[in-house]
Formats: structure tokens, sequence, C-alpha cells
């Protein structure tokens, strides 16, 4: 009998179980500028990860949350504790995309320090391979701090949901001459301070255009401009769950009438004692 030992490539210490796919990586993603664009959306479940996986570049694990599965009325409510257990199920449920967990609201602005507590924690509890955190300028030092450290952030600019309170709604940014060039002076300033990626939500097209020219690290759009590395939704959004979005919302289908629809051919056959039926009692 032979007793020669073959060692099985596609496994190690690290992946003791063959995987499908073995991930992207965050300097993967970072090579995508001016290239073959970038797919991202949000995922806040395990079944749901395992659904866009295979089509996505990017998994988002937004403080979005909030309000798509909580029902709160804004993000700034959204806690670690939630953000983490969310992260972790996105994880479980992907192999092949990068999963990004937002860091929420209060949990990295203090200081630098803090924000590494936070990162740290999301990352060892979690298994993501980067966080995202929202701010400009005031940032930089921050996205500094946690990338030579050896955790990746990405960056987020222009409309910034968890500032609500301060911008006074979730109207477009950039009109003014002044507050565009604020919003891109927040855009290099954290690219120049080692964000991978960069987020640009609901900014006039013309200054998402000119921020993608500008900056080095790839751009990600949301309500900004085709001209950007990438695009994200809100997977509820695009999904069509919800019957108002905002404008920049494309609905690729339109599940909340179809579950409507399953919902109440199911309640019919309950109540018509259809439901269930010989084929599924157990005899």
């Amino acid at each position: 009998m032979s007793t020669t030992f073959t060692l099985d490539t596609s496994t190690s210490r690290a992946h003791p179980v063959p995987e499908p796919l073995r991930r992207l990586t965050v300097p993967a993603i970072a090579k995508r500028k001016n290239a073959e664009p970038i797919v991202m959306l949000t995922a806040y479940t395990a079944r749901m990860a395992q659904l866009l996986d295979k089509h996505c570049d990017l998994l988002l694990v937004g403080d979005s949350l909030g309000q798509v599965i909580y029902g709160l009325d804004t993000t700034v409510k959204v806690t670690l504790d939630m953000m983490i257990a969310h992260g972790a199920a996105v994880v479980r449920g992907s192999y092949h995309s990068v999963v990004v967990v937002d860091l929420p609201f209060g949990s990295y602005e203090a200081s630098p320090q803090a924000a590494f507590e936070s990162a740290a924690r999301v990352m060892k509890e979690t298994g993501a391979a980067a966080v995202k955190l929202e701010g400009g300028t005031a940032m930089a030092e921050t996205i500094s701090f946690l990338s030579r450290r050896g955790i990746p952030v990405m960056a987020h600019v222009g409309l910034t949901p968890q500032a609500v309170n301060a911008l006074g709604g979730y109207g477009a940014r950039g009109r003014s001459e002044a507050e565009a060039a604020t919003i891109l002076a927040d855009a290099v300033a954290v690219a120049e301070a080692g964000a991978f990626a960069l987020v640009v939500e609901g900014v006039v097209e013309p200054l998402a255009r000119r921020i993608t020219e500008t900056v080095a690290c790839p751009t990600i759009g949301i309500g900004a401009s085709p001209a950007c590395d990438g695009q994200v939704l809100v997977v509820d959004d695009m999904l069509g769950m919800f019957e108002r979005v905002p404008r920049f919302v494309e609905r690729f289908d339109d599940l909340a009438v179809r579950i409507d629809s399953a919902a109440a051919t199911y309640a019919t056959a309950v109540r018509e004692r259809q439901f269930p039926s010989e084929k599924q009692l157990y005899r």
C-alpha cells in the first residue's frame, strides 16, 4: 500500500476546508481605479449575503440597517453591537466579496484611539476585511491612524447620514461653490490619509465626477455620478421593498408587491383549509 502523502493545495491552516471561491482582497479593490466598475450592495443577513455574494465585489454592512431592519428613524441610534452581530452574519454567508462594516455614530469620532478600539472589535468579532466611517478632513487623522495599524478604511464624504442633524436633512450636497470646495477638500484629505476606497453620496454630478478625477483611490457613488469607479445601493431599495426611496435609487424588482401577493395567497389557503394539503402531512 502506498504511503505517499499528497498535500491538498486548495486548503491551508487558515482555510482547512476547501471553499468554492477565495475572497477578493482590499488591495485588489484599491487597484480598480479607472478599471472595471466596482459592484457594491448592502447586506445585513447571512441569507442575503449568500444571494448577493457572487454578483458583488463588496458587501457593505451599512448602518442603514437601523432603518431597514430595525425601523429606526435615523442611523444615529445604531449601536456597535448591532453592527457586529449583522457583520458576522454577512461574513458567514459570503465567500467572494470583501465585507466592509460601518462604524456607527459615536464609536469613532472622539479620537483615533477610540476608533481603533471600535474597529479592532469589529474585525475580531465579525471577520470583516475593512470598516467604513463618515467624515472628511476631520477624520483624516483617524483614517491614517487606523490604516497604519493594519485596519483598512473606506471613507465616506458628501451626504453623510450620521451627520443629518447638523446637515439639516438629506438633500443633495455641493450645490454652492463653497460647499463643493469643502467636499472636494474632504475627499482629497481622506484619500491622502490612506482610505482604500471612497463612498461619494448625494452630491451634484459634476462634483462627483471631479472628485473621481482628483483622488487616487476608487470612488463608489450613491446618488453621485456614473463616472465613479463603482456604485452602491441599499439592497432593500434596489429590490423595491419600500415605497419611498431617494431619487437616485433604481428599483430592479418590486419584491414588496410580490411578497404581499404571496402572503395574501397563503392567508386565503389557510382560511379555506386548502393548506396544508395531503402532500405536506406525515402519515
